[in-house]
């Protein structure tokens, strides 16, 4: 049987931090208020296009792995923020990395996006279709946020995480997934009017994020907790089986609702919001790479990882680890540097929002 391997992994997260602090100086809130609402702390907010994340993340990933751009046979882009719709983003990061032949393609399931990618591969290579690919969460959410929302614009942050995936005759990778999309949810969190619609109809495009907060909770809990059921119980599993759970960093309240509604114990949550808020596709392979960093992953360990998104779509991947747990590799591949703070990109996001604004 061949199975779907991790055999390399990155991350990139831009060097410019957004505090609570400097948040409450552009909008009505508090540093108190933030964090109990949502246990974020700080995030990220990068001054490079979202593909330039990706990059970073993905040739980071190809080192770990020791494999060549070119052993790639797709590159799956899990995003919600592209920088281009038409080519898909993913064809970007082909010619960047020089991986001439791979197919592209880019997906979004909003937070999701991820797993849905992950678990696709994971199939493709299983069924023999293809080798080697590469899975990419990368998103530049800042440049969406509207810095007077404060419903929102405080949960997010940039970033980026990609693996490399590759068939193997050992018993490791993918064990089991399940997907899904609650019905009749689309509009508790969605960016209305924004896209090739009001283009075609010659009208500004206003991002504004409606967002519903309570609705969200609860559906994201139920969607989450729905999923991991199924896959363990599908995988013949139970959670004394699972060593690790990655779930999608959205809120440190919906986390500690998942894991009490699983009757799991938080040791064994990897938590990264805190620092990098929700980095929506990127969160749970960025989550990984933080996992494998402080030594929390170990060679044969059963992990659960889980997510919901804007849909609102849900998911839930099962994996076991293999034997290996420290890069093969390393690159000097890095960021432009940037002498701007986090806050200064904002004032320069909420500047160029507010001279659109007035064109119109």
């Amino acid at each position: 049987m061949t199975y779907a391997q991790i055999i390399g992994w990155g991350s990139c997260l831009p060097p410019a931090r957004l505090t609570n602090h400097d948040i409450t100086t552009v909008m009505e809130t508090s540093e108190q208020w933030i964090t109990e609402r949502t246990g974020i702390k700080t995030r990220r907010i990068s001054h490079v296009k979202n593909v330039e994340l990706a990059h970073v993340a993905s040739v980071r990933a190809l080192a770990c792995a020791n494999v060549s751009a070119k052993d790639i046979d797709v590159i799956a882009y899990a995003t919600t923020t592209a920088d281009e719709v038409v080519p898909n983003t993913a064809s970007m990061l082909q010619r960047s990395m020089g991986a001439t032949n791979a197919a592209c393609f880019d997906l979004n399931a909003a937070c999701t996006g991820f797993l849905y990618s992950f678990n696709m591969m994971s199939d493709m290579i299983r069924s023999g279709s293809v080798k080697t690919v590469l899975v990419v969460g990368s998103e530049r959410l800042s440049s969406l946020m509207n810095w007077s929302r404060r419903d929102s614009a405080i949960l997010f942050g940039d970033g980026a995480g990609a693996m490399v995936l590759q068939a193997s005759a050992q018993e490791s990778g993918f064990i089991q997934g399940k997907l899904g999309c609650i019905e009749d949810t689309r509009e508790l969190l969605a960016i209305p009017d924004f896209g090739l619609d009001a283009i075609a109809q010659h009208r500004p495009l206003d991002i504004t994020i409606d967002f519903h907060g309570k609705e969200i909770f609860k559906n994201a809990v139920t969607g989450m907790a729905r999923a991991c059921t199924d896959v363990l119980e599908q995988s013949g599993l139970g959670l004394e089986d699972v060593d690790l759970i990655i779930p999608h960093q959205a809120n440190l309240r919906i986390i500690e609702a998942l894991v009490k509604r699983l009757g799991a114990d938080m040791d064994k949550v990897v938590v990264t919001l805190d620092h990098y808020a929700n980095t929506s596709t990127s969160s749970i392979p960025i989550a990984l790479c933080e996992a494998l960093g402080q030594g929390r992953v170990k060679p044969g360990m059963t992990i659960l990882m889980a997510a919901f998104g804007a849909g609102l779509t849900w998911g839930a991947t099962l994996v076991k680890w293999g034997e290996r747990i420290t890069p093969l590799g390393s690159t000097d591949v890095d960021l432009p540097p940037t002498d701007k703070t986090g806050l200064e990109l904002i004032q320069e996001a909420i500047a160029i929002r507010a001279s659109a604004a007035d064109r119109f």
